[in-house]
């Protein structure tokens, strides 16, 4: 009796494709050398959530839909008196994803998400940080289809960030791609 594990497809073109594409182009002496993909990070700051308590519940339910991982909520972590703000108030919501959750989400993401954004021409190629990780930033909740566009109250963005091993931004820039990222068509230093 044979039991198949599920592998999730970006998982697959991971180790079958992008691998190998990397240690061709940078030229690794062992396939671990190549980087890899460690966590995709969600984050969502909340405007207004220091008078109204519930855009925290709505914003942790909703980034708990698209993620398919319970998100929880930030805390602030000092006192702002011209925003009223007390520390340890609820401003946010965040979630990190990781292993077959994140290869599901980044499918999601790539294939049906952006997509959907008006105008899409590719992402924005120069948000890396200089240690090979990106954060892409996302101006409406409702391009993901697990949002119903007639409960939301309010348009809202948020923050992806891709956390890499890669040591530098071409690298991490080559792995996304590699992924399927659709980064705009020339890639500019």
């Amino acid at each position: 009796m044979s039991t198949k594990t599920y592998t999730p497809r970006l998982a697959d073109k991971y180790k079958k494709e992008v691998v190998p594409a990397l240690v061709e182009k940078f030229g690794y002496s062992s396939v671990m050398q190549a980087p890899k993909l460690e966590k995709i990070c969600l984050n969502r700051g909340v405007n207004g959530a220091v008078s109204d308590k519930k855009m925290i519940d709505i914003a942790v339910d909703e980034l708990t839909q698209i993620s398919g991982q319970k998100a929880v909520a930030t805390l602030s972590k000092k006192d702002i008196s011209n925003f009223k703000l007390r520390k340890a108030m609820p401003i946010g919501a965040r979630v990190t994803l990781r292993g077959t959750k994140m290869y599901e989400f980044l499918d999601r993401l790539i294939a049906v998400a952006l997509p959907r954004v008006r105008d899409f021409k590719g992402v924005n190629d120069k948000s890396f940080d200089g240690r090979g990780n990106y954060t892409l930033g996302v101006t409406e909740q409702i391009i993901f289809p697990e949002i119903d566009i007639d409960k939301t109250n309010k348009i809202t963005g948020m923050d992806i960030t891709f956390v890499t091993t890669a040591g530098s931004d071409e690298e991490a820039f080559e792995l996304l791609k590699g992924l399927g990222m659709p980064f705009k068509k020339e890639k500019s230093n």
